[in-house]
């Protein structure tokens, strides 16, 4: 299943719940806004393929656990946000435009040592982005769908976020192999991660 098969049954882009470390939850409020009865619409998001369960709340929401996270990334837009006007130095941890250009940075030098190391391109498997930091990464991805239509998206936090978290991911759950280790269908998903990140991030090649 696809975030945006997810969007045209709901009608709108489900938002993403709690840390998705254990489980990847969006939640909507799409059966409110149409004013129908959430149970018959939660039956048809059942049916789609990767949805693990659907709960329809007291309120009228719609809890959607699904079962690969990792699928928003097949379907998931690659917009050109702008770029916040923050200075570039101080280049330290304390500067936030720094840690964002810096991201985009990591995510570029992720593609070379990719290409170094010989990691397939091809053979994207989304379920084996199961680290906790794979998924932070994919939690705050999940919210650029949303980020897109509302009327005050917050870019500058945004993008601050989606920066901090790849920074964890890549110190923590390396995108290509370590030392003597192979190339592995692992590090093709991180790549595909990091790729992804790296295509909303704007940023230079190298810092």
């Amino acid at each position: 299943m696809t975030l945006g098969e997810l969007a045209e049954v709901l009608g709108e882009p489900p938002a993403p719940e709690g840390t998705w470390e254990r489980e990847a939850v969006y939640v909507s409020a799409a059966a409110l806004r149409r004013r129908l009865p959430p149970e018959p619409l939660a039956e048809r998001i059942s049916a789609l393929p990767g949805v693990d369960r659907v709960e329809a709340e007291p309120n009228g929401f719609l809890r959607i656990i699904v079962r690969e996270p990792g699928e928003l990334l097949e379907s998931l837009p690659r917009p050109e946000l702008p770029e916040p006007a923050w200075p570039d130095f101080p280049r330290t941890w304390d500067n936030p435009g720094f840690v964002v250009r810096y991201a985009h940075a990591r995510t570029c030098a992720v593609r070379r040592w990719a290409d170094q190391l010989r990691v397939p391109v091809t053979g994207f498997r989304p379920e084996l982005l199961g680290d906790p930091h794979d998924r932070l990464v994919l939690r705050v991805l999940a919210e650029l769908p949303g980020r897109l239509g509302s009327r005050d998206p917050g870019w500058e936090a945004y993008l601050l976020r989606l920066a901090l978290a790849y920074h964890d991911a890549h110190e923590h759950a390396p995108a290509v192999p370590v030392g003597d280790e192979p190339p592995a269908p692992v590090h093709t998903a991180r790549v595909r991660l990091a790729e992804t990140v790296g295509g909303i991030i704007a940023g230079p090649d190298r810092l």
